[in-house]
């Protein structure tokens, strides 16, 4: 039934109890108020005159009920049950001889959110979803400024990680989980979280699944079970429960509404959907439920990994910079709060979702994290490195990147090129570390396995299918599984892999490295169907005939580009990742023989150039467009290159091949004198007169790469752009068929294993949101930006870095010249701790206590102590009834006032 139908006629009953129990102050209930259509659809008349005869949490025995409604017993218990199976009142059995007794509770917590925990109810009626959302909100729009610490009996209250709390004399027994249930030992039972619910079926879900994760205590317990809003639990799957929520960034809450020393719950909540922490949020009062602690951070200790940061939930915790300025430290703004300001809707914060996962200030953090495309926690596994702690650097990395022995042999080291060190003397040697970290990848005894399951401990049953075994691919099916889903990788070639095994030799990435991380994902249960063509053997179509859910198409740039030049289709002219494929299929096979050039200036090329020179060429010659200067290819490669004797000749375009007899002779250059526009558009421009013939038997063409769609696609609504990439959104990358998204080269052109392993991550929140209906793509997404640092303006003195120089790892050599084998050695234990200390730690993590609730979440994912809470707001560990909850409003509230008429006065 939709709203506006519910509001057509007004029922008299259903307008005297929404007035009867709402707690919005001073509003008198019309039709178009949540307390009336919330009920309307779901409460008869003859309902609301039982509950017209009962006062607002009070007790009452079935005789006094059915005394006040003037109906007969066996009626009015028949009612009752009714009435407790919607959500509309509760019961228990506080009193000295255990008679069961019947409360008409408050709208929230009560009525509201117990009607929406009856899920086949607010799925057949979706609008008391919107009841549950608008009474958690209403109410409180005004009184929020005026509510002292810890809320004051309103809703609920954030008690903090027990492991967080410090072992200190002032730590009182309610602020402990363990206290509350050893109160009410034996007696728990846990449901569906009532606020995921409610958000999921408004369309508004952030990807926290609603799943089993509030625990009812006491009396509570026994009314979700009876009315079936749960199940019974022992102490086990309780402690299960909250160690589960503690991992994935849940914040524990008690019921604050009965007074000292009594709850009826324990609920683990997500910012993005609880009601209660949205309360806090949206009014920026955080005081509407912060916890008697905040948290602080040990400057000295912290390495910005940003491990605390990424699980805060309410975004006071952000990333900054360790090293001061020329001017001094940076001093970072504490959030505004309403204690001695004028507070109302132009303060509010109705973005929060979205705010709260700004990871960064404006000013910036350590420039390798800011600079790598997945973000790695640099500055900690560098750490946890100099510590010895290898296989705790390895799982850090994988927070991050699941293939770092593959990245450390082939990575573009953006991290190396934006380092602080590297305005000093030379940027530490990052990659070189992490290779030695991802070196316990090799032997299989050291392989860290991550769990895959879900908040609920086990798995989740929508099937998920890659296609694409490369690394944005496997980045993806990585991810998801360890999320709980059970993924498939569909692979066209017979190893996995994709480009990173097919188009780039074995001198720089040798199969065993690749395989010894792929092993990894097979042993989380990850499906490899190799040597299987989606589109030629089996289509989209059919794969959702077998039961996948969603699609993440990963299929890399495959195909190469060709010249737009006389004479390219001649014997002897091969695509240069062809030529790496065919090599790298079967080196031993595969053979090139007589001058050969290399058309092409990135790292293909030089890669191309290189495997030629192994393959049998007698001399290699790279020509491009670029000066030496501006070719893309890194300037380590390039110098690789020239150690080999292959000469590069710049700034000349190719104009024309030349054949006899369709077999290659030679190739004619002419003269390239821009490669850009003004505007950095492509647009080469050449002086035709000045050309330069080589003479060759082979051309090899590495000018760039195409996606190869073959028959994938076909039958389906995904769009294609102009150079066969695919159309998708920038963020999600959800396609236009909303069951297939899109990652890596098929959606960004060629680029770097890096950029496609981050996407694969990306891909994988979306995937997970989209198979979840309800969940908004978007909404309280966390887009992972991470400003720099300005490094200019750092005041760093000589005495405060290790002046160390920057370790080298030494090649090996091979006594047969060229080899397809990697010579490239890797630091030592020594020089890894040597090069750690280099590390100048210039960023950390910052807390702004004001935003700060002190759920002590941080203080679970920090690897180094480096985060801490201390319990300053002790008062913020009162509890009270919510009928005595004025009587702590009224005196916060006058001093709030005078303190505003002061700050006015002044």
């Amino acid at each position: 039934m939709q709203r506006r139908d519910l509001m057509a006629e007004q029922r008299e009953l259903i307008i005297k109890l929404g007035q009867k129990i709402t707690d919005r102050i001073g509003v008198k209930v019309t039709t178009e108020d949540p307390e009336y259509w919330g009920l309307a659809g779901v409460v008869t008349d003859e309902m609301a005159e039982v509950a017209l005869g009962m006062k607002v949490r009070v007790p009452m025995t079935l005789e006094q009920v059915a005394k006040k409604c003037k109906k007969s017993v066996e009626r009015t218990e028949q009612l009752l049950q009714e009435m407790s199976v919607i959500g509309l009142i509760e019961y228990n059995w506080e009193n000295e001889d255990r008679h069961k007794q019947y409360i008409l509770p408050m709208f929230v917590p009560g009525s509201a959110e117990f009607m929406v925990m009856n899920g086949r109810q607010v799925e057949e009626h979706p609008e008391v979803a919107d009841f549950f959302e608008q009474m958690s909100r209403l109410p409180l729009e005004k009184v929020t400024p005026m509510v002292p610490p810890g809320g004051a009996g309103i809703g609920m209250h954030v008690i903090p990680v027990e492991t967080a709390i410090p072992a200190t004399p002032e730590s009182v027994s309610i602020e402990h989980i363990s206290y509350w249930l050893n109160k009410y030992k034996d007696k728990y039972a846990v449901g569906a979280c009532s606020c995921r619910r409610q958000q999921r079926v408004r369309g508004e879900g952030t990807g926290d699944i609603e799943g089993d994760l509030c625990i009812g205590v006491g009396d509570m317990a026994d009314y979700l079970v009876e009315t079936g809003r749960g199940h019974y639990a022992d102490i086990d799957e309780v402690m299960a429960i909250l160690k589960r929520a503690e991992d994935n960034g849940y914040v524990h809450q008690i019921t604050n509404i009965d007074g000292e020393d009594k709850i009826f719950a324990i609920c683990n909540c997500a910012v993005g959907v609880c009601n209660a922490l949205r309360t806090s949020q949206l009014f920026n009062t955080p005081n509407m439920s912060r916890s008697a602690y905040r948290a602080s951070v040990t400057p000295d200790r912290c390495v910005a990994c940003g491990r605390c940061v990424q699980y805060c939930p309410t975004g006071a915790a952000k990333l900054g910079q360790k090293l001061c300025t020329k001017n001094g430290p940076v001093e970072y703004p504490q959030h505004e709060l309403p204690d001695t300001v004028k507070w109302g809707p132009e303060k509010w914060d109705k973005n929060y979702r979205d705010n709260n996962q700004i990871n960064c200030y404006d000013t910036g953090t350590a420039p390798c994290k800011s600079a790598c495309p997945a973000h790695l926690p640099v500055q900690g596994y560098i750490k946890l490195a100099s510590q010895g702690r290898y296989m705790d650097a390895l799982k850090l990395i994988k927070t991050e990147n699941p293939f770092p022995a593959v990245c450390g042999a082939i990575c573009n080291r953006k991290c190396e090129d934006a380092c602080t060190r590297g305005t000093i003397d030379q940027a530490v040697a990052i990659d070189e570390i992490k290779k030695f970290i991802a070196e316990q990848e090799l032997h299989e005894a050291n392989r860290y396995i991550p769990e895959t399951v879900n908040h609920e401990g086990k798995q989740f049953e929508q099937k998920i299918a890659i296609i694409g075994a490369g690394p944005a691919g496997m980045s993806a099916a990585y991810y998801l599984r360890c999320k709980g889903y059970p993924v498939d990788i569909f692979e066209k070639e017979k190893t996995p892999g994709g480009m990173i095994l097919n188009g780039i030799p074995s001198f720089r990435l040798e199969e065993q490295v690749i395989e010894a991380e792929v092993d990894v994902l097979r042993k989380m249960g990850i499906g490899f169907k190799c040597g299987v063509e989606v589109g030629r053997d089996i289509t989209i179509e059919q794969l959702r005939q077998q039961g996948y859910k969603a699609f993440y198409i990963a299929i890399g740039a495959q195909g190469g580009r060709k010249l737009g030049i006389a004479g390219e289709d001649a014997d002897g002219v091969i695509a240069g990742v062809e030529f790496l494929k065919k090599i790298n299929t079967d080196e031993k096979s595969a053979h090139i023989k007589g001058r050969t050039v290399v058309v092409g200036g990135g790292n293909v090329a030089v890669d191309v150039a290189r495997t030629a020179l192994r393959a049998g060429a007698s001399e290699v010659t790279m020509v491009c467009l670029e000066d030496r200067e501006s070719m893309p290819a890194a300037k380590d490669e390039i110098e690789e290159a020239l150690e080999e004797n292959i000469t590069i000749n710049n700034s000349w375009g190719p104009k024309e091949i030349l054949t006899d007899g369709g077999k290659v002779t030679g190739i004619v250059f002419r003269k390239c004198t821009a490669v850009r526009e003004a505007q950095g558009r492509f647009n080469p421009q050449y002086d035709e007169n000045d050309t330069m013939t080589i003479e060759c038997d082979n051309v090899l063409v590495s000018v760039g790469q195409s996606v190869v769609w073959g028959s994938l696609i076909e039958g389906t609504k995904v769009e294609l752009n102009p150079n066969m990439t695919v159309k998708a959104d920038p963020v999600t990358y959800q396609t236009a068929e909303p069951d297939i998204f899109v990652g890596g080269d098929v959606y960004t052109g060629p680029r770097f294993a890096i950029d496609a392993i981050a996407a694969g991550k990306e891909a994988c929140e979306s995937i997970h949101r989209y198979v979840h209906k309800g969940h908004s793509l978007t909404l309280g997404r966390n887009l992972r930006q991470f400003p720099s640092l300005d490094k200019d303006n750092l005041a760093i003195e000589p005495d405060s870095y290790d002046n160390a120089p920057r370790q080298a790892c030494h090649k090996k050599t091979d006594e047969n010249g060229l080899t397809f084998r990697d010579l490239r050695s890797t630091f030592t234990e020594e020089q890894v701790k040597k090069e750690a200390a280099r590390c100048l730690g210039c960023g950390a993590t910052v807390v702004d206590p004001n935003k700060c609730i002190g759920c002590g979440l941080c203080t679970t994912k920090c690897e180094f102590d480096a985060i801490h809470l201390s319990r300053d707001i002790p008062e913020a560990s009162t509890m009270r009834k919510s009928e005595d909850k004025m009587k702590a409003i009224l005196p916060y509230m006058l001093k709030r006032e005078i303190k505003i008429k002061f700050k006015k006065d002044k």
